[in-house]
């Protein structure tokens, strides 16, 4: 009695890629969610937060792409909600891929790290 293992997922990520082969590889059949086409609602952002120990939207949050520079992002004056809503808008700021499994989430960089918690 196995619980179901889901991948946040983008397959254009090599990283991504990557993970999903080593789940693949280790007899894990994940639940695959394509992000970018059916992008996470708050709620799910703020348990996937939880789940990867993580205090701040901003550490789920790619720094590095334009997009986040765009639209400020690093402005200490944005609340956690707005934070949380600017994922939920534009799903490619999310860091990937994001592995849960038993009540606990890791990202795949490097993918082995998903490992610890299957």
């Amino acid at each position: 009695m196995s619980e179901t293992v889901k991948i946040y997922h983008n397959p254009r990520c090599s990283k991504s890629r990557e993970t999903l082969a080593l789940l693949k590889e280790n007899g894990v059949e994940p639940d695959v969610v394509l992000y970018l086409e059916t992008p996470p609602d708050a709620a799910t952002v703020q348990k996937l937060l939880k789940m990867l120990g993580m205090s701040s939207a901003r550490e789920l949050m790619r720094s590095k792409e334009d997009l986040y520079k765009e639209l400020q992002l690093s402005d200490s004056a944005l609340t956690e909600a707005q934070l949380v809503q600017a994922l939920v808008d534009n799903p490619k700021l999310l860091e990937r891929p994001i592995v849960v499994s038993h009540g606990k989430a890791r990202i795949g960089r490097p993918p082995e790290q998903v490992l610890e918690i299957l």
